[in-house]
């Protein structure tokens, strides 16, 4: 019987420890010190909800820059990739149709010059960030769909080009929902 209330004891002090106490604490640190993360990193414009800087959102028409592709349709529920080896039939298949549609759509470019993470999916399905190489690649599309100069689209991706982490971790990318922002608001300006 003693055996018994001291399994129960610790039972409970565990159960309150690790179920109460712990996520409490956690929830108060994240509210506090990252309040942005811990709350999503939700993107509001005008007070209405347009997105998350850490999920990638569907861009499809041309006078947008577009994501990465998504395996699972930019559905964050089931986010993960497709799971497809470089040697799957499948996977080249879906690789052709994506370099004919970017070529269709971006027609002074060759496939040559398609950067590999518009042609090949994320991992999560959902990356929200496209390399400079990508958004540079996409950039005539959408100066000739908003009709302004090239040049100032490269400034802009310039200007949301994020850097390595601390100077040594991932690589430069671009945030294309934040890109697109910036785009629309560029176009309230002028």
């Amino acid at each position: 019987m003693k055996t018994l209330k001291t399994c129960l004891l610790v039972f409970v002090i565990t159960v309150i420890l690790t179920g109460l106490i712990y996520p409490a604490f956690i929830t108060i640190i994240a509210q506090t010190v990252f309040r942005d993360k811990a709350q999503g990193s939700i993107i509001r414009n005008s007070g209405e909800v347009v997105g998350s800087y850490l999920i990638a959102q569907k861009f499809d028409k041309d006078k947008y820059f577009w994501p990465r592709p998504s395996a699972v349709g930019y559905n964050p529920m089931p986010s993960g990739g497709s799971n497809l080896s470089a040697t799957s039939k499948i996977l080249q298949e879906t690789v052709k149709k994506r370099e004919k549609m970017l070529l269709s759509s971006n027609r002074t470019k060759k496939g040559t010059q398609i950067p590999s993470d518009l042609l090949y999916a994320s991992g999560s399905g959902l990356d929200p960030h496209i390399s400079p190489a990508s958004a540079l690649f996409q950039a005539d599309r959408v100066a000739k769909a908003r009709r302004i100069e090239k040049a100032k689209l490269i400034e802009l991706i310039n200007k949301a080009t994020e850097q390595r982490d601390f100077l040594i971790f991932g690589e430069p990318r671009v945030n294309v929902l934040k890109l697109n922002l910036l785009l629309d608001s560029m176009g309230k300006k002028e």
